[in-house]
């Protein structure tokens, strides 16, 4: 998906700059990249994330940046930030989201001669179409407005400018940004955790549509937030840091409410719960304490040098990183039975390798629970579960050996309390080779995190959609 940072501060920003944005690296693997406006101009560097870490490939390069104000990226995308020349001033800019309407948009700007300098896999790189659309209007605030009424999809940026920073949430806001705050200095954020232990306290979660402007003197609404809500609910799932708040709900908390929920309607005999590291560990700690069985980790994660499974794009490195990346413990699996909770199954890369281990060392009963539902529809609005194919989800490939052809009758496989539902269960339990396999409700997902439903997207596991 993807983090911006950006700060203000009436001393050199380069320090809180490097270490915010660090606090997002768990949002992408691709790209890097910050500018720090400084009395020399604009200094900008972006490195590649797919060989090593964010501070291990900008340490080096912070004797390059002086100011006190910047911006930084984590992306999964196109390289950023870019800096830009434009009659409102040199700026900098960085995104987060997705452009669905990305070829109407460059066709739009090419039948008016307009020419783009740099590329993301051979395609336009879409922070260069925002600033286009910002650059073509009177004035930062005019063309922020008109990223929000073009851009089909989502777009969360931030704009550094000589004078300060726009902040600046999507149309419907998919994606989350924190505004923060400590003596002398504000900041953006994707992520409320990164604002810890730099010392900031988070002020406000920016609207949907709010933009809000910074310098090291203060903070002011520039753009009102708008009534309606679509922030994704995979943020609670799985993509967010545990400590991370969103809409003033935590990470974790969701987490432990959400296997909670799962495990007050469960009565399989297991010796033990357990989770799949990470985001699997909230959902089953709620899951055991709901049931009253013990919590136990029969596998473990290696984190210094495993990415998301579901990330890269190769099918043989995705089975790769799997397999490499979990540890288990066969003095916790031999002869058990065990409840095991992950956040979703999105291609299923995971869940089989795993389930084909532990009964490779003697377990004895593997149930699996899900803490959402199946994912049926691919995402349209940000860069989540960007599958090439709808098939590559796994609950289309189950619709598609059932039905024939992967859409027929999707929205009965869609509904839990529908016989169509228990069919695509059954078939993926079976492909899986699981004991039981259960997933979340869609109610009860939307109670755990506590927000209408209506605020929420709900689209990958019910198609439901709104606006842009």
């Amino acid at each position: 998906m993807g983090g911006v940072f950006g700060v203000a501060r009436k001393t050199d920003c380069v320090g809180d700059l490097f270490y915010g944005t660090d606090y997002l690296s768990h949002l992408g693997t691709k790209r890097g990249g910050m500018a720090v406006a400084g009395p020399a101009g604009f200094t900008r560097k972006i490195h590649s994330l797919e060989s090593t870490y964010f501070r291990t490939q900008f340490e080096p390069d912070l004797g390059l940046f002086s100011g006190n104000m910047g911006i930084g990226v984590i992306s999964d995308t196109d390289a950023q930030p870019m800096v830009f020349s434009s009659h409102l001033g040199r700026f900098a800019l960085v995104t987060v989201g997705k452009i669905a309407n990305i070829e109407a948009l460059t066709k739009e700007a090419h039948q008016r001669r307009y020419a783009f300098s740099e590329s993301s896999a051979g395609d336009v790189n879409p922070t260069e179409i925002i600033a286009m659309l910002i650059s073509a209007e009177e004035s930062f605030e005019a063309g922020i407005l008109s990223v929000q009424e073009k851009v089909k999809g989502s777009c969360t940026f931030i704009i550094l400018t000589e004078k300060g920073l726009y902040g600046c949430r999507d149309l419907l806001g998919r994606t989350p940004l924190i505004l923060g705050e400590k003596e002398g200095s504000f900041v953006f954020s994707s992520e409320s955790s990164a604002f810890v232990n730099l010392g900031y306290e988070p002020l406000m979660d920016l609207g949907p549509g709010e933009s809000v402007f910074i310098n090291p003197m203060g903070w002011e609404k520039r753009i009102p937030a708008k009534d309606k809500m679509q922030i994704c609910s995979f943020l609670w799932v799985y993509y967010g840091y545990p400590s991370s708040n969103y809409e003033g709900i935590n990470v974790e908390a969701f987490r432990y409410r959400c296997g909670a929920a799962m495990g007050a309607k469960d009565s399989v005999a297991a010796d033990f719960a357990a989770g799949i590291p990470d985001s699997g560990i909230g959902h089953a700690v709620g899951y055991a304490n709901a049931r009253g069985i013990p919590y136990q980790r029969p596998i473990v994660k290696y984190t210094p040098t495993w990415p998301r499974s579901f990330m890269p794009q190769n099918q043989k490195t995705r089975a790769l990183v799997a397999r490499m990346k979990l540890i288990p413990n066969r003095s916790l699996i031999e002869g058990k039975s065990m409840v095991l909770m992950d956040d979703s199954i999105v291609r299923g890369t995971q869940l089989s390798d795993n389930a084909r281990v532990l009964y490779n060392y003697g377990a004895e009963n593997v149930h699996m629970r899900v803490a959402c539902p199946t994912l049926i529809f691919p995402c349209e609005f940000i860069n989540f579960s960007t599958s090439r194919s709808s098939l590559e989800l796994i609950g289309r490939k189950a619709i598609l050996d059932l039905e024939g052809n992967e859409t027929g009758n999707i929205h009965r496989y869609a509904d839990a309390s529908d016989p169509k539902n228990a069919e695509m269960v059954a078939w993926i339990q079976k492909r899986m080779k699981l004991t039981s396999l259960k997933f979340q409700t869609l109610e009860d997902l939307v109670g755990a995190i506590g927000l209408p439903k209506e605020k929420l997207c709900t689209h990958c596991w019910d198609g439901s959609s709104y606006g842009h």
